[in-house]
């Protein structure tokens, strides 16, 4: 039982949830483990490791990721996603597509990233969205990760549905945010799915409501990982 499952996740689980769930599909003490978190409100692509398998869980973190997502302009939350406290901003003044659009371009490349308070980062040894929950001050670095397109696919004040493709650990949620601070209106996820890890696509994703004959078919060899 080793292999690499590519799971479809639902919107309002966790990662952690649907390791929960594929390990009801394998026998006892069989390894599992996925290989990135998405927060609760995302749905999509989450590549999960069997057995042996998950020996390779940090080469599938570092393949480069696509993220289709609708931001919501005009508000903030404190979680930078409309999960949270969402607060709209007062006289909000919409952007043209095009300021939209240099705008978007800005965050392509190498760029420095505050990761939002709300995140499973560890400060101290404590999970940040752990502290913030509890209305501790969160005090995170900014980091540096590769951003390597951002694409604006429509504009609707106050949405914007966008294309993301990135490298590891790069938070959509902090470029709306961002966005919106640069725009001067603010800015949240309000939707979030993740359509590609690697060459790993949501096409080829599964549901969570299978059985566990066909969960094992739907392993895929580790050695996909090396074409």
């Amino acid at each position: 039982m080793n292999g690499l499952l590519v799971i479809d996740k639902p919107a309002g689980m966790t990662s952690r949830d649907v390791v929960n769930h594929v390990q009801r599909w394998f026998p006892r003490g069989t390894k599992i483990g996925h290989t990135g978190t998405l927060d609760p409100l995302a749905t999509g692509v989450l590549v999960i490791c069997v057995g042996a398998a998950t020996k390779l869980a940090d080469v599938v973190q570092a393949m480069g990721k696509t993220y289709h997502s609708r931001f919501q302009l005009g508000s903030t939350s404190d979680t930078d996603d409309a999960d949270g406290t969402v607060t709209l901003v007062p006289a909000a003044a919409p952007p043209t597509e095009e300021e939209l659009r240099a705008t978007l371009t800005t965050f392509v490349g190498e760029v420095e990233q505050l990761p939002p308070a709300y995140s499973a980062l560890k400060v101290a040894g404590r999970r940040a969205h752990d502290l913030a929950r509890r209305g501790e001050a969160v005090e995170l670095k900014p980091r540096t990760v590769r951003i390597d397109a951002v694409r604006l696919l429509g504009y609707d004040w106050p949405f914007a549905d966008v294309e993301v493709d990135c490298g590891k650990g790069t938070y959509i949620r902090a470029i709306a945010r961002d966005l919106g601070a640069k725009l001067g209106c603010g800015g949240l996820v309000q939707t979030l799915r993740r359509t590609r890890v690697g060459s790993f696509t949501a096409e080829q994703a599964l549901g969570l409501d299978l059985t566990w004959e066909a969960a094992r078919k739907g392993l895929l060899s580790p050695d996909i990982l090396r074409h």
